[in-house]
């Protein structure tokens, strides 16, 4: 019986992957590769490229533990092609292998590259899901409109969790209008484990120092987990320490708090150092144990078991092109300063300046700050979702793309959202601190020193008023501005135009 190469990418860090209960320990061989194509296609955080690096090393340790023959290639490797489909190549080569066996990858980029791989690959699903790609086209198949509370519920059938009988837990299906609140700063934050570096880890910092020394993001101090034990163990201090209070605060937003009661383990989630189900079934074990109120677990459920999975579903339902999809014709080029975090916009300046440090933002920060700026400022969708997919420590493709083209830039047309999350400052002046220490006045709607986004939201909506006036969540907007005096709708339009000016100059904001 030939050898087979075993495929496991750095996304998919779970001893139970598809791929490897379908191998052979006696006859088949684990391929696993530190690439430059996947470290370079967009300009990935240096912690992102760390800690899937760290994270690579120490799973094909653990596999060659458990009896598997695993051939690895380092980033440094003089032998190593750079580039997965030759890796593959060289390896068949090298162990005189005829097929491959992968899991599925989770972009159409990746699916693509194994497609033309000159050897067979088979590709299996990746069943670390709660739905199949096939059982999300057969729920959205014939609906006019996909709506992510309408899946949850079914997936809350599905897997029992805060069921009674037939009935949502508590007899409604979403707690959300209770997760609204403020935060005050003096409430105690608890603060997230920073995890201790092994050898594995050192040596990892070194090499991403060395090889990408002009990738986006700061590398130390370096805090993620790199192994299976390290996920288990930031999982655990969320549920005791943070989860009581996540649904409350969980849209709230803080100056000189990254994490407030957030779980941070969408990383380790996404590259498969946990298992969504156990996450799901451990939260509703603290709501049971009386430990937990019913709005904070529902809530971080409904972000896995719904969002999450409703996310995958419509990547996968709406095809390779989804990424460049421009329902709303934006194509002004994405500003310096969220490279750089040089704003006076307090606001964006917290947002960007904790990405820059942590690869890291909690999703009201992506939606309603820099979201919410690169929608009302016209920007290029493209440019935006590659900027996302980079930044992030847990951004992949599959999950990044439709958040971003489809909830916070309505690119999509309405595929993932009724209606565009945009909004002035007002918003975030009540869901944070943030106004009280920015150079521009949130409470000014036009004029020198105005909030930008108070401009641009009335802008926004009048360049895409024919879209939008008919949408009965947004037709009272209209009116509103309809009904504003006429010098204040100039003075509006004026502001905006001469901050989209300086934006198109390069100038500061």
């Amino acid at each position: 019986m030939s050898k087979r190469l075993i495929l496991v990418l750095g996304d998919q860090l779970t001893p139970t992957l598809s791929a490897l209960r379908e191998a052979d320990k006696d006859r088949d061989i684990i391929v696993m590769a530190e690439v430059r194509d996947e470290g370079t296609y967009v300009r990935h955080h240096a912690k992102k490229i760390a800690l899937i690096l760290a994270a690579m090393r120490h799973f094909a340790s653990d596999l060659r533990a458990e009896g598997w023959q695993v051939a690895y290639t380092t980033l440094d490797d003089p032998e190593n092609t750079h580039a997965i489909s030759k890796e593959l190549l060289r390896r068949a080569d090298e162990f005189g292998a005829e097929e491959v066996i992968a899991t599925a990858p989770g972009e159409w980029r990746l699916r693509s590259l194994l497609d033309h791989t000159p050897i067979k690959v088979t590709q299996l699903p990746d069943d670390r899901f709660v739905a199949s790609e096939d059982e999300f086209a057969t729920w959205a198949k014939d609906r006019k409109s996909l709506r992510m509370e309408y899946f949850y519920r079914e997936m809350r059938r599905k897997t029992g969790l805060l069921m009674d009988g037939d009935q949502p837990e508590g007899g409604k299906w979403n707690y959300d209008h209770d997760n609204r609140k403020p935060a005050q700063s003096d409430l105690f934050m608890p603060e997230p484990l920073h995890h201790q570096h092994d050898e594995i880890v050192t040596d990892v910092l070194d090499l991403v120092e060395r090889e990408f020394p002009d990738t986006f993001g700061e590398l130390r101090p370096f805090w993620f987990a790199a192994t299976r034990a390290g996920a288990e163990a930031a999982r655990d201090w969320f549920m005791a320490e943070a989860l009581p209070k996540f649904g409350d605060y969980q849209d709230a937003m803080l100056r000189g708090e990254k994490f407030l009661y957030h779980s941070i383990l969408s990383p380790y989630l996404n590259i498969g150092l946990l298992d969504p189900i156990d996450l799901c079934q451990r939260a509703e074990a603290e709501y049971r144990a009386g430990r937990a109120p019913l709005n904070a677990v529902e809530g971080y459920i409904r972000q896995i078991i719904g969002w999450r999975e409703f996310i995958r579903g419509i990547y996968f339902l709406e095809g390779p092109d989804y990424p460049k999809r421009n329902a709303l014709n934006a194509n002004r080029d994405l500003p310096w300063f969220y490279w750089s975090g040089e704003t006076d916009m307090a606001c964006m300046k917290a947002a960007i300046d904790q990405t820059i440090s942590d690869a890291y933002a909690h999703h009201i920060q992506r939606l309603m700050v820099t979201g919410n700026f690169a929608l009302i400022a016209g920007l290029d969708p493209q440019q935006v979702h590659e900027w996302y997919l980079a930044v992030y420590a847990d951004a992949f493709e599959w999950v990044e793309s439709p958040n971003t083209v489809g909830m916070i830039l309505f690119a999509d047309g309405g595929v993932v959202g009724s209606k565009p999350y945009a909004a002035s400052g007002a918003y975030i002046n009540r869901m944070s601190d943030y106004c009280k220490s920015c150079t521009y006045s949130v409470s000014k709607k036009s004029g020198e020193g105005c909030c930008p986004f108070n401009p641009l939201y009335w802008d926004f909506l009048n360049r895409n008023r024919e879209r939008f006036e008919g949408n009965p969540r947004m037709a009272q907007m209209y009116r509103t501005w309809d009904r504003m005096a006429e010098d204040k709708r100039e003075a509006s339009s004026d502001s905006a135009a001469a901050i989209l000016a300086k934006l198109e100059a390069g100038e500061r904001v």
